[in-house]
């Protein structure tokens, strides 16, 4: 189709493919994308001295698993091991480098000088109102470019959350000169016709929760089952997952309620029955519950079983697997038990400790791990067997998640009783302040990012790209929720986003 046109040219392949990722309309050509991708990493070299060209094939390649080296830039550096300052005039140059520098693993030192580089000096052109155009006369295209480097300055493309990165490109994408009309309105058709799936299966979502009616039965729980689905459809958007995002989504509608069940409502008496009743996992075994939590059990066990039935039912993947996800909540659920000890006990943990019961908390193993089971064929022994263990992805994922909550939320946690954060064991323990801490948290975040990015040059037939990328997108997700505030608490912040890929459609 599209990505089959018959150009020798390498620099116009890698434009129309990152314009058709960027639009949001990569589902429809992966093989296409993956052929040329494949073609042009086989016929790999450094010898192109036009930094956007050079720039953006890493960035392809490397987005698509190829593990294609970073010295590649040591050309555009000066004969003092500098960036070449000539460079600085190369707008589009230094956005491509830019952007490319967020697929660095670690110990690329050359990647984090680029970010250094580009940051400093787009920064200064975006203040001083110093952007070159290609043409004076054009304001359009002037404040289009500054419109862009203000949006990467914020959120580089791989931090951003897809349909909300496919949103705002498609008035970006329109606005170029060099535009493909075709191409722009098969993506503005395209978003639009994913979104009324969504808001179908959100339909579908908020029937049952309002048949539940946790608002009356439990009405000290957060109702954020909006802001779940958000969270959710963030980690696969495409429309073959529409079991996975409804499912998942009332899975994690759940384990808000349990969150908040353990971290302000329950007695630790309660909870220690409850978190035994969990363990158990049988309806008959709620004697000596208290009613509000008889019923939040078989909400919760109900949600399971029905997601079992409909598996079975409508042959979507493999219901021999929900057991293990029943597992992985029983050992959430653990997690929020480990936290409610602690603080009836005024214990502030090791580090360590905190940690490594927080990075289960935090929910991220289970939603991946959950996810993954709810996803059809591509859920096969081996991808199974890989992601019990652990793997690194979802510990750098769910570092993220838990260092960006822990620096939001601390100074309103720190007001109420509450288990210690991570801030408040590293002030603890270092004897250091909260804004050294947070230094500190900054670059393990960054860190975490860069595992995030080793892990995905690894796919193969049993972890394919589609399950590393749901756990990238949830990494994006903790990003855009917890980069300016506590986005779920206070989902006023998230209101704008929600509304951009939930309800308003893209004009045609």
């Amino acid at each position: 189709m599209l990505i089959t046109t018959t150009s020798d040219e390498i620099s116009k392949k890698l434009c129309l493919i990152d314009a058709i990722q960027r639009l949001g309309m990569a589902y429809h050509f992966e093989r296409e994308i993956g052929d040329a991708l494949e073609t042009i990493y086989n016929g790999y070299d450094d010898d192109d001295n036009n930094l956007p060209t050079a720039a953006l094939r890493f960035r392809l390649l490397r987005q698509q698993g190829y593990s294609v080296p970073c010295d590649v830039f040591e050309k555009f550096k000066d004969d003092q091991g500098k960036f070449k300052a000539s460079l600085i005039d190369d707008v589009a140059g230094m956005l491509c480098l830019y952007e490319a520098a967020y697929l660095a693993i670690p110990e690329e030192d050359i990647l984090d000088e680029a970010i250094a580089f580009t940051t400093s000096h787009l920064g200064l052109m975006v203040t001083d109102d110093q952007v070159i155009s290609h043409d004076d006369d054009d304001d359009d295209h002037h404040h289009q470019l500054v419109e862009e480097i203000n949006h990467a300055m914020n959120r580089p493309i791989r931090k951003g959350l897809p349909r909300l990165e496919a949103r705002y490109y498609i008035n970006i994408y329109s606005g170029g000169e060099s535009h493909n009309q075709i191409l722009l309105n098969f993506a503005k058709i395209d978003f639009n016709i994913l979104q009324v799936q969504h808001q179908k299966e959100l339909s579908n979502i908020t029937e049952w929760w309002k048949i539940l009616d946790f608002a009356t039965k439990l009405p000290y729980a957060r109702d954020r089952v909006v802001e779940c689905y958000f969270w959710v459809m963030g980690m696969c958007s495409e429309p073959q997952y529409s079991f996975t995002r409804i499912t998942l989504t009332k899975i994690t509608a759940m384990t808000s309620i349990l969150d908040d069940t353990y971290d302000a409502f329950g007695t630790y008496e309660e909870l220690e029955l409850f978190t035994d009743a969990i363990q158990r996992w049988d309806i008959g075994v709620m004697d000596g519950l208290p009613e509000y939590m008889k019923y939040l059990y078989r909400a919760l066990v109900g949600v399971y079983r029905e997601a079992e039935e409909e598996m079975i039912s409508k042959e979507l993947g493999r219901s021999y697997y929900m057991p293990y996800a029943i597992e992985v909540m029983k050992r959430q659920v653990q997690a929020y038990f480990v936290e409610a000890k602690w603080c009836k006990d005024g214990y502030v943990p090791k580090v360590e400790e905190y940690m490594q019961n927080s990075l289960v908390s935090s929910a991220y193993p289970m939603m991946a791990t959950t996810c993954f089971l709810l996803m059809g064929d591509i859920a096969n022994q081996q991808a199974f067997d890989w992601i019990s263990n652990d793997p690194n992805i979802i510990k750098a994922s769910a570092t993220i998640a838990r260092l960006m909550n822990d620096i939001v939320s601390h100074e309103f946690e720190h007001k109420r009783e509450h288990v210690a954060s991570s801030v408040e064991c590293y002030m603890k323990l270092h004897r250091i302040s909260k804004e050294e801490v947070i230094k500190l948290f900054r670059k393990e975040i960054s860190d975490a990012w860069k595992d995030i990015n080793q892990e995905c040059l690894k796919p193969t037939a049993a972890v394919p790209i589609p399950i590393l990328v749901c756990i990238l997108n949830l990494s994006r997700v903790a990003d855009l929720v917890y980069k300016d505030g506590d986005g779920y608490t206070n989902s006023h912040i998230l209101k704008d986003h929600i509304s951009s890929v939930l309800l308003n459609p893209v004009l045609l």
